[in-house]
């Protein structure tokens, strides 16, 4: 198998152009995670318990195909690469799709669910078929590490551009697009953020190139593929921290609208500058991952970023809604430190691609985050599910009401602060676990150019 590495310096240019990408993702996904729990209970009119179990029942379903789309996008061969061709095959899809999650049916309330259950699982798999070949895509523009790191901080620094759009402009264009009619509102919303989500993938497609090129050994399968994953020691370790970080990602952004209406009064304009102060914060953050890793290495530097993130979840149990100046700090710290760790993780997970082809000959790329990806998902699934069944147990009442009982609000403080605090506690001990330094890294690189040419002479 003919392979071609590369350590070349990637222009800024095409770093942005690759970070409109994960833009156009994020302006779903951080609608998703924003707003879609209150969407479904509020605005589109189901129970939260009936929440609950569409989110564990549609996540494990969309969950499973990843590595079916990993295999498929590592077999793809056109004269456009292995992955960019599914920026430009599925983005007009993927924007309709979003729509149709939003658009509120007149059906009765079986009929309605019916409708959550299939727009909802549709939302997911389109979100699959686009986001793993960009994912993936990552791993092959370069094969250095710390371009790689810097990569990946123009992708998240653009990818919470998109969360501070959404933060800052959902609810008021809901307003505007709506009137008295949210639900019109949140679907010409989405409208709207769907066609952005295509131009910016077509950007993305045209702006990108990729440089680590693999030659498809036809004498493979999926089953052969997977062996290869689940054999990578180090990619079990990424895996696991995708696991247990997205937890508390989603616990933690599903409540946040809940928390900013119930606990401390807040209205639908401080609500969206609340939102807005949280993704500027992860914005800035994500741009620091670069200059913190040339200090310290990948793991004490994740280490320090999720210490500072449960400290600050913590923190915020403690302030009473009149503490609104010092809730916007802690939230502003949060965020901030809780994106810089996403480079950081999301290069650990490029760099367990080459350790896996060392080790086993074989290199799999797009098996490599789609497997990631099914992991990140479970997280999502799992969070999403407590998010749901807390608001249910502690009688969480849907709709247009005056007020929730104190259990209820005490429980939504509890999924804020307190319930995403240990998830980062738990970050903690498991990065210790993860061996690919930058020396490491640079050894394998060496040995794998070492084979490719003695195999390109032979």
């Amino acid at each position: 198998m003919a392979e071609v590495t590369t350590a070349e310096r990637i222009s800024p240019l095409e770093k942005i152009g690759y970070g409109l990408g994960d833009t156009a993702s994020n302006v779903v996904f951080q609608t998703i995670v924003m707003f879609l729990p209150f969407f479904y209970t509020d605005i589109f009119g189901i129970s939260a318990a009936s929440m609950a179990t569409m989110f564990l029942v549609v996540r494990i379903i969309d969950a499973f195909t990843d590595p079916i789309m990993g295999a498929i996008a590592d077999r793809t061969n056109t004269r456009w690469g292995k992955f960019r061709p599914y920026l430009l095959w599925l983005c007009v899809p993927y924007a309709v799709i979003t729509v149709l999650a939003f658009t509120t049916p007149d059906l009765n309330a079986d009929n309605k669910l019916v409708y959550a259950y299939v727009t909802y699982t549709l939302l997911m798999l389109i979100y699959t078929a686009i986001n793993i070949p960009y994912c993936a895509l990552g791993g092959v523009i370069t094969g250095d590490t710390q371009e790689r790191v810097s990569l990946n901080s123009y992708r998240f620094f653009l990818a919470t551009a998109a969360g501070v759009l959404v933060a800052s402009t959902t609810l008021p264009l809901v307003d505007l697009l709506g009137g008295d009619n949210p639900q019109k509102g949140y679907q010409l919303a989405m409208g709207l953020f769907g066609t952005l989500a295509i131009a910016l993938f077509l950007a993305s497609f045209f702006l990108t190139k990729e440089r680590v090129v693999q030659a498809v050994d036809k004498g493979t399968n999926f089953f052969k593929d997977l062996w290869v994953l689940l054999s990578n020691d180090q990619w079990w370790v990424v895996a696991i921290l995708n696991f247990i970080l997205l937890i508390p990602i989603i616990i933690r952004g599903g409540a946040a609208v809940f928390y900013m209406k119930w606990y401390v009064g807040a209205g639908t304009a401080l609500t969206s500058a609340f939102l807005t102060v949280g993704m500027v914060a992860a914005m800035v953050g994500a741009s620091f991952a670069s200059p913190l890793t040339k200090r310290l290495s990948k793991v004490k530097s994740y280490m320090l970023i999720q210490s500072i993130v449960a400290l600050s979840s913590i923190g915020l149990f403690f302030l009473a809604p009149a503490d609104l100046v010092l809730i916007f700090a802690l939230f502003f710290i949060l965020q901030f430190f809780m994106q810089m760790g996403t480079p950081i993780l999301w290069t650990m997970m490029a760099d367990t691609v080459e350790y896996g082809e060392l080790k086993t000959e074989r290199r799999i790329t797009g098996m490599i985050f789609s497997g990631s990806l099914f992991t990140l998902k479970m997280g999502i699934m799992i969070g999403g599910f407590i998010l749901a069944a807390v608001l249910a147990s502690v009688g969480y009442v849907e709709g247009d009401v005056a007020s929730q009982t104190p259990e209820a609000i005490t429980g939504i403080v509890w999924l804020f602060t307190i319930i995403p605090a240990i998830g980062h506690v738990l970050l903690i001990g498991i990065v210790l676990l993860y061996k690919l330094n930058d020396e490491r890294c640079e050894e394998i690189r060496a040995e794998l150019d070492r084979r490719h040419a003695a195999a390109a002479s032979a």
